[in-house]
């Protein structure tokens, strides 16, 4: 197999959709017209990705994909009435920005004034990211010939073992430009490698994600070998009885139960509309004190990235800290409104109103490994990851899904009879008060329609979790678990 340690000699090199200079002017064109058009306030920023990518299926590349997007996007302020223009076109961003300026100059007309918010509290000090943090030259050197033959040598891997892969293997390089009229103009761009793909054999499944700035970080050659042994060992599933067992998640199971974090209260909209977590519960002890959840855009493992589309430096927030709640990411607009710092966490997506959003959630590891978890378990559940999960009670943390792919009966220490997927129904502040161990090793994983989002989270031990049909947590149920 073609190793990410080996040598590369491609010439295929990922560079910026639109680039520093250019990706920063048409910010600052959109913003003059703005302000020319009678804005009293504007600003713009510009997300740029370019990536290649590898999809492929049993024994063929069925989709290789070029992907080269961008989106200019300027915001302008009449008398407190904010008007938005987005546009592909960087061309036509003079255009955008006198349209952004009418736009709020006719909603100020039709719906008044609004009065100006409070400035915000002033953004954490934060450490500078290093260049090579943000960028890895065998990331962007790792083209579609490499990728290929990564491919062929994975399929070719699973076909040995009797079985088929299905996937994607992908590079990319994701910028932002911001630039404001107080004189804010910024940019950067970094890399990522981008690995995800099933293996099946008979009824067995395994499945393996991440992702991070460095390619080597992936190590295709040991999860290949992994997620094809774990396949193979998959096969014949029975059906999981319905009960409360001891499981472990493996590190894709805890990352995913940790993605639902934005909607049980950690931002500064739910602060300072005096809902959820950080709101009602801060300083509570809801987990061990080896729980610690954060949102560190800093971090190095995942998608680190130094600000936001507001151009406000990104920083680390506990979420919880050690275990306890702690704070809220923040925007400009909920940072005033709360009374909060900023954070550097504004978001916005299509079809959304711009709020602040977790977008580099991690969980600190810890130090035992997968075998050392499954061994203190006499009898119980594996999961490798869970799937469909959806949000019953935010107030409680409560989710709903089930797992799939590699889950097995833990027995005496050991993995036993794979078990087909189930369902659940399980508060997250619930599961986390109840974890004993943590793993070492990470894998990250895409926060999905968040922009450069990511989880990096370990496998946990968790002493009793619902499998079946369970009636779900409720606000009451939690706060006596978490007593």
């Amino acid at each position: 197999m073609t190793t990410t340690s080996s040598l590369i000699t491609s010439t295929d090199q990922a560079e910026p959709a639109v680039g520093a200079d250019r990706a920063v002017a048409a910010c600052a064109e959109a913003v003059r017209a703005a302000r020319a058009a009678g804005a009293d306030e504007a600003e713009a920023f510009l997300s740029g990705r370019a990536g290649g990518y590898t999809r492929f299926a049993v024994d063929r590349v069925h989709q290789p994909q070029d992907v080269h997007e961008r989106q200019l996007m300027v915001r302008a302020v009449v008398e407190g009435r904010s008007a938005r223009v987005a546009t592909t076109d960087l061309a036509g961003a003079a255009d955008a920005g006198r349209r952004a300026a009418g736009r709020a100059a006719a909603l100020a007309r039709a719906a008044g004034p609004l009065p100006a918010l409070p400035a915000p509290l002033a953004a954490r000090s934060v450490p500078s990211l290093a260049p090579e943090v943000l960028w890895d030259a065998r990331t962007a050197a790792w083209g579609t010939p490499e990728r290929v033959d990564a491919v062929r040598a994975l399929m070719g891997a699973s076909r040995t073992a009797g079985g088929e892969a299905f996937g994607m293997l992908g590079r990319a390089v994701t910028e932002l430009a911001v630039v404001d009229a107080d004189g804010v103009e910024r940019y950067a761009a970094a890399t990522e490698a981008y690995g995800s793909f099933t293996v099946r054999i008979d009824d067995g499944t395994s499945h393996w994600v991440d992702l991070d700035r460095r390619l080597d970080v992936l190590d295709l050659d040991a999860v290949v070998a992994r997620t094809v042994e774990q396949a193979g060992r998959a096969r014949g599933r029975i059906d999981l009885t319905d009960g409360t067992y001891d499981v472990v998640l493996g590190p894709l199971a805890t990352g995913e139960l940790l993605e639902g974090f934005h909607a049980y209260g950690f931002t500064g909209d739910a602060v300072a509309d005096g809902v959820g977590a950080v709101a009602r519960r801060r300083g509570e002890r809801v987990a061990p004190a080896t729980v610690d959840v954060a949102d560190d855009p800093q971090a190095v493992r995942g998608l680190p990235f130094p600000f936001d589309p507001e151009g406000t430096d990104a920083s680390r927030v506990p979420l919880l800290d050690h275990g306890v709640v702690a704070d809220a990411v923040t925007d400009r607009a909920s940072a005033s409104r709360a009374g909060l710092p900023m954070t550097g966490h504004a978001h916005i997506a299509r079809e959304e109103t711009p709020h602040p959003a977790p977008a580099s959630l991690t969980m600190a590891p810890g130090t035992a490994s997968v075998e050392e978890l499954v061994a203190g378990v006499e009898r119980g559940v594996y999961v490798e990851r869970l799937w469909y999960l959806r949000v019953v009670d935010p107030a409680a943390t409560t989710l709903t899904g089930g797992s799939r792919d590699a889950c097995f009966l833990i027995e005496d220490g050991r993995l036993s009879t794979p078990v087909r997927p189930a369902r659940f129904t399980e508060s997250v502040f619930g599961v986390l008060s109840r974890v004993d161990a943590i793993g070492a090793d990470v894998l990250a994983q895409p926060l999905a329609n968040v922009w450069n989002g990511s989880v990096s989270a370990p496998a946990v031990r968790v002493r009793g979790f619902r499998f079946g049909s369970a009636a779900a947590a409720t606000t009451q149920d939690l706060e006596e678990e978490t007593a």
